[in-house]
């Protein structure tokens, strides 16, 4: 008898879980709605009794895996190492496959597959966005277009830049690292990338970016677009793989902590492809969020100043990649004063497209976010993620939303990020006290 290996995985997943509860207490769906089925503990149960009796998925059960961040706080929690990221995203494969959602769904969540994992759609489409943005409050009134209403909302006001991909060397070097260019960010934030660049040149190491590459494939992966996924795995492995064997990587770093996520998990996503399997774990274990690897080099800080940073750490970083203390410690180094809100633990409702497709949900966990944010009175926010930069920069009362390396940039000579030159006076009064 042929066993699915996606149902074994599961399995496995399953027969950890001692349902013990603890997850409950930092599911932040959970924590607002206090409904059993909106935690990790009630979703497992739903996802078992689906998966392994094989039956379609209901509408009820839909709507609670739904609801699920897959922010991971859960796996941090866990005492017994479930790994809750691969159990959610092989039912919602499932769900995928098996379950037909009403039509406005289904074309919502075609035309977000469709166009954000490719930056020229993407950057279009925020065009046409800008021109409807008169049209929002008029389209929020009608419950089945509050997603199109959420995604108004989130469009810039204005188009960013293009992004530059061209590789950028230094003398005498001391080693080679590929920046992933990504979908959203660059269209979004093209500033990150420009102060990733910058900040690792500094450091002394050549910068390229491989041909071929795009989207990581965590966008469809988390809407249950398996099949998708796995595509834009073996594209980026490829590309990859080939700067590797003509000339060698020290690392692929990744300024989206979602992206990261992902990538550190090719290895699992192509483990039953024979062509990939062992190139999918060589990409995974070059793989690093760029805080791990700046934290490893001598960066030559300069900027010293009063300057209060409440730091976000992006749940895809701090519980899916349990990189919790590179960014700050960064920071720290850099000068800043770096504080921590309280529930930091927590998501801020960005999720990739949650916030688009559970706005009201993403909407309760930014103002809760930005609440405690706002007691620390920063005079910056940082992230190490777009979504949750995108996410914090909305109703958070004018205080300037970057990235940690943008902020490492600028202390280490690089340009003052935009909206920060109100704080250069600090920079100054340090500098005549030194």
């Amino acid at each position: 008898m042929l066993v699915d290996p996606a149902m074994a995985a599961s399995e496995a997943v399953i027969r950890k879980c001692v349902h013990c509860g603890f997850c409950t207490a930092t599911c932040p769906t959970y924590v607002l709605l206090g409904d059993e089925l909106d935690s990790p503990r009630g979703r497992i149960y739903l996802m078992k009794d689906m998966l392994e009796t094989g039956r379609d998925p209901t509408a009820e059960i839909v709507k609670h895996i739904d609801r699920c961040l897959s922010c991971l706080s859960c796996m941090t929690t866990c005492p017994s190492g479930v790994n809750y990221m691969h159990l959610v995203d092989h039912a919602r494969a499932y769900i995928e496959e098996r379950y037909r959602r009403p039509w406005q769904d289904r074309a919502l969540r075609a035309v977000l597959a469709w166009v954000l994992p490719h930056p020229r759609r993407f950057r279009a489409a925020l065009a046409l966005a800008r021109l409807s943005r008169g049209a929002m409050p008029l389209i929020g009134r009608v419950k089945a277009l509050r997603p199109v209403a959420a995604m108004l909302a989130l469009a810039p006001r204005h188009a960013a830049p293009l992004a530059s991909a061209s590789d950028a060397r230094v003398a005498a070097p001391k080693g080679r690292v590929a920046l992933l260019q990504g979908c959203a960010e660059p269209v979004l934030r093209p500033a990150f990338r420009a102060a990733a660049v910058g900040l690792l040149n500094r450091a002394g190491y050549d910068v390229i970016f491989a041909p071929g590459e795009g989207c990581c494939g965590a966008l469809v992966r988390h809407m249950g677009r398996e099949g998708d996924a796995r595509d834009a795995a073996r594209r980026n492995v490829d590309a990859w793989m080939r700067v590797v064997e003509s000339a060698g990587l020290d690392a692929i770093l990744i300024t989206a902590a979602g992206c990261g996520t992902t990538i550190k998990d090719y290895g699992f996503l192509l483990r039953d492809d024979p062509a990939y399997a062992d190139k999918a774990e060589a990409v995974s274990a070059l793989a690093r969020d760029i805080s791990e690897f700046l934290v490893t080099c001598d960066l030559p800080f300069q900027a010293r100043g009063n300057i209060t940073v409440a730091y976000h750490p992006a749940c895809s970083l701090q519980h899916g990649q349990k990189v919790t203390e590179a960014p700050e410690r960064l920071l720290a180094a850099a000068g800043f004063v770096v504080r921590l809100p309280a529930e930091a633990h927590l998501c801020c409702g960005s999720a990739g497209t949650y916030n688009i497709l559970q706005p009201e949900i993403a909407n309760q966990l930014r103002d809760r976010k930005l609440a405690n944010i706002a007691r620390l009175k920063p005079d910056v926010i940082a992230t190490g993620n777009i979504g949750c930069a995108m996410q914090l920069g909305q109703g958070n009362g004018g205080v300037p939303v970057v990235h940690t390396v943008q902020l490492l940039d600028w202390a280490s000579g690089g340009p003052t990020p935009a909206g920060l030159h109100h704080l250069e006076g600090l920079l100054r009064q340090a500098d005549q006290r030194d």
